[in-house]
């Protein structure tokens, strides 16, 4: 006969001793991570969980970046000027929030290379909705080095658009991406030139708005303001240090790993995100150019050389070209900023910029 043992009743004030078993034991670890090189196909499309742009995204970025433009500071001015109900966001925050969303190709990223054509088709509000899509358009492995394992360029076209699905912002960029083999040869040698259009002057001129009361701003401004010609170029002495890169990051969903893991970038530090460059660069140049509006377009935007945090940022402003409108003028501007690192004085060449702003 075979004697069965009755069920041990539970008594809560037992303690089991016995170690949980590990769920690695029984599960292998499935990689949450972005793609190689060797992943991209032309015609992928990816898109990122939209955002609504509030008043603490504001609050951030002008801590950040400490930007002079008028319009997105004094909600009073704006509401006056634009006849909204709602402020202004600033561009570059929505230019910001718009590449972050972008990252989920890029995660891998070792360096951005450039962007194209950029430009902002109609003004964003606060309390307004984006969602950007983007699309893989152009491939192009690098030559491969000794020594170094094999990368590869993927152009991408973004595009943003608000909660009425109203198209606000349209560019493309390029984005530098490790293979997965250090030795792979994907045979794809696309014409990166190809990439991208330049707007032209009609569809610049589309993008200003034409019931704006400018009068609002001129009211504001001081009395005696510099004379912006062209040909001129201004040099802003005051540098500005380089802080939060990770928290700008972060705010604007932008994925990519070397900007919060030193240990991914090739230089052993954070690499920090391009577009926090050009958001200092751009609040150097509202120091410059007081009677600015706002910011209308990149005809290009090349990161010559990387930054790091606690780099120190100067900017000089070429005026390339003005052309009168019949409300204020748009200004060709290019941006040449350079960062001096550590004790050193020594300064390098980090950007060159190409942008049209609409200015008084």
């Amino acid at each position: 006969m075979i004697a069965v043992s009755s069920p041990v009743p539970h008594n809560p004030s037992m303690t089991d001793t016995r170690p949980p078993e590990s769920p690695t034991k029984a599960l292998a670890p499935i990689p949450v991570t972005g793609p190689h090189f060797e992943d991209f196909r032309i015609g992928q499309q990816y898109d990122a969980p939209a955002v609504t742009l509030t008043s603490g995204h504001a609050a951030l970025y002008q801590a950040i970046t400490g930007d002079r433009l008028r319009l997105p500071l004094d909600h009073h001015l704006s509401r006056r000027l634009t006849g909204l109900d709602r402020p202004l966001a600033h561009p570059m925050l929505v230019i910001n929030l718009a590449i972050g969303q972008t990252t989920w190709a890029s995660q891998r990223v070792k360096a951005n290379l450039f962007y194209r054509g950029l430009i902002l088709r109609r003004p964003v509000l606060l309390d307004d909705t984006l969602h950007t899509t983007s699309r893989v358009v152009a491939l192009k492995q690098n030559t491969i080095k000794p020594g170094r394992p094999a990368t590869g360029i993927v152009a991408l076209e973004m595009v943003s658009r608000n909660q009425h699905d109203e198209e606000v912002l349209h560019f493309w960029r390029c984005p530098m991406i490790p293979c997965r083999s250090p030795d792979a040869a994907t045979g794809h040698g696309d014409d990166l030139t190809r990439v991208g259009t330049q707007p032209d002057v009609e569809t610049l001129r589309q993008a200003v708005p034409t019931n704006w009361q400018l009068e609002a701003l001129r009211s504001r401004l001081p009395t005696e303001l510099p004379k912006i010609e062209a040909g001129m170029r201004l040099a802003v002495e005051a540098r500005d240090t380089v802080t939060s890169a990770p928290e700008l990051v972060r705010a604007t969903l932008n994925m990519a790993m070397a900007h919060t893991d030193a240990k991914l970038s090739y230089l052993g530090e954070r690499l920090v995100y391009g577009g926090h460059t050009v958001s200092i660069a751009f609040a150097q140049i509202t120091r410059a150019i007081p009677s600015l509006i706002t910011l209308l377009a990149w005809e290009s935007c090349d990161h010559v050389a990387p930054v790091i945090e606690n780099d120190r940022l100067r900017s000089e402003v070429f005026v390339t070209a003005i052309e009168q409108l019949a409300s204020g003028r748009l200004l060709r501007l290019r941006i040449e900023t350079f960062a001096a690192r550590g004790n050193h004085e020594e300064e390098s060449k980090v950007l060159d910029w190409r942008l049209v702003a609409w200015a008084l």
